[in-house]
Formats: structure tokens, C-alpha cells, sequence
């Protein structure tokens, strides 16, 4: 993996870079962050045409997706995603370990699903252990059952008619979770953008194009944002890049 634009990672241009020299170009500022990964193929297309990030994924981009999470203290994802992708609950690749406890998290990786209606994602249900959270309103109408599925503990209540995620930022800083990754999908994406609550788009270009109806990156809640490039780095033609959501 190539470096292109060093930004204030301190890197060298056109170097080569390893895990611990990505753990250096993508670490998040101290304090709470908020971050988005996503990738697009490159005629804007959020997913393949099986309806699937999954399947515009590749090689290089996972590569950053495993540095990314391994640099998180949660992972928000919407609960249609969980579904549509069949999220389980997560973990750090075991070689990234030594260099994430460097940066001070933990070893464990919540998964908090989004759903204003409060069902469980199948991969998800029985889970108590606390890898898998839910968020949702007070309204939901299933909320009763996801805390009987998953445990009161782990059914965080934010909002009443929606799920209000600036509240559930502060839910989740109160439980010592300060740096937030979301992994989409693209209606998250743009409430996150609504409520003025990103700090950071990274994204991942892929080289090939979608075509048909597939999504975009950013819902139809989304609103305008003027960002500033911070990284860029490539590897067979795959471009990745973080922006910072200009203040």
C-alpha cells in the first residue's frame, strides 16, 4: 500500500506502509471523534449490483477496514445493514491487537445496531455478553423484546419517536466510548450528517463500475458538508482517503 497524500501522519510520500505505519496515518485526535468508513465503486455506487457493499469490497480496502475498526472503541452500523450484510458480533484481527492495546483500547469491539423500530437482526439475537447493542427510541415497538433478546443493559434508549444519535454519542461517551467508527449504510450516513455529528468521512474507491440502481453513499437525510483531505493512500488502483468534515 502506497502512500500519496502523508497529510499529519508524518509519513513520507509514495511510502510503502505496514499495519503499524496505517495505525499511524489513520489514528484519530484525542478526545471524542466520529468517524464513517464506506466504500463506492467509482460511478458513486454504495453497493454491487446484489444489493451488498460486500460485494465492491476487495483486498486492499479490507486491509483499512480491519485498521479502522481495530482503532474504534464501537462500531454503529444501521440495523438494516446488520441484516443486509450479515453482521455478527465483531472483533479485532488478533494481529492488530498488540498495536490497538498501544493506543489504549480494549480488546472487546461493541456493535451497536440502529433501529427505530427495535428488532433484533437475526445474527445478533441472543447476544448478552455486551459485543452487540441496540439503539433505539423510546417509541420502539419492539423494545421489550429486544431487551428480553439481547439484556436491559445492552438496549441503549435515545430519543422518542427516532433514534436521536447525538444523544446516543453521549450514551455511549458515558460508557467510555469516546472514538465512534459507522460502517453505513448510506440512510445512517446521512442522519449522521444531518445531525451535524461526523467528524471524519473515509472512503474507498474502488476501480470498477457498478451501473443498474444501485445506492449511493449518503441517504436522502444527508446534507451538504464541505470536507478537507487528510490521507490519501492507493494500492492497485484502489484509492482510500480521509476527509475531515470542515468546522
Amino acid at each position: 500500500m502506497r502512500l500519496l497524500v502523508p497529510g499529519r501522519s508524518g509519513l513520507p510520500a509514495l511510502a510503502d506502509l505496514d499495519d503499524a505505519d496505517l495505525f499511524r496515518a489513520y489514528a484519530s485526535p484525542c478526545g471524542r471523534w466520529v468517524r464513517c468508513n464506506m466504500v463506492t465503486s467509482l460511478d458513486g455506487a454504495a453497493t454491487g449490483a446484489d444489493g451488498r457493499s460486500g460485494s465492491i469490497n476487495n483486498e486492499a480496502d479490507h486491509v483499512v477496514f480491519e485498521v479502522l475498526r481495530a482503532l474504534t472503541h464501537v462500531v454503529v452500523v444501521g440495523a438494516g445493514t446488520v441484516r443486509a450484510e450479515g453482521y455478527p458480533p465483531l472483533a479485532v484481527k488478533h494481529s492488530l491487537l498488540g498495536m490497538r492495546r498501544d493506543h489504549g483500547l480494549p480488546d472487546a469491539l461493541p456493535l451497536v445496531a440502529v433501529s427505530n423500530r427495535g428488532g433484533v437482526p437475526p445474527t445478533l439475537s441472543g447476544c448478552r455478553d455486551g459485543k452487540a447493542l441496540m439503539a433505539v427510541p423510546a417509541s420502539a415497538p419492539g423494545l421489550d423484546a429486544a431487551r428480553a433478546d439481547i439484556g436491559d443493559d445492552n438496549v441503549i434508549v435515545c430519543g422518542d419517536d427516532e433514534v436521536d444519535l447525538r444523544l446516543l454519542l453521549d450514551e455511549l461517551h458515558a460508557r467510555g466510548m469516546d472514538h465512534v467508527l459507522t460502517e453505513g449504510g448510506p440512510a445512517l450516513l446521512g442522519s449522521f450528517l444531518a445531525a451535524g455529528a461526523v467528524d471524519e468521512l473515509c472512503y474507498t474507491v474502488v476501480p470498477q463500475v457498478v451501473g443498474s440502481v444501485a445506492r449511493r453513499t449518503v441517504g436522502a437525510d444527508g446534507v451538504p458538508a464541505d470536507l478537507d483531505l487528510e490521507l490519501l493512500v492507493e494500492q492497485d488502483g484502489t484509492i482510500m482517503g480521509r476527509w475531515f468534515v470542515r468546522r
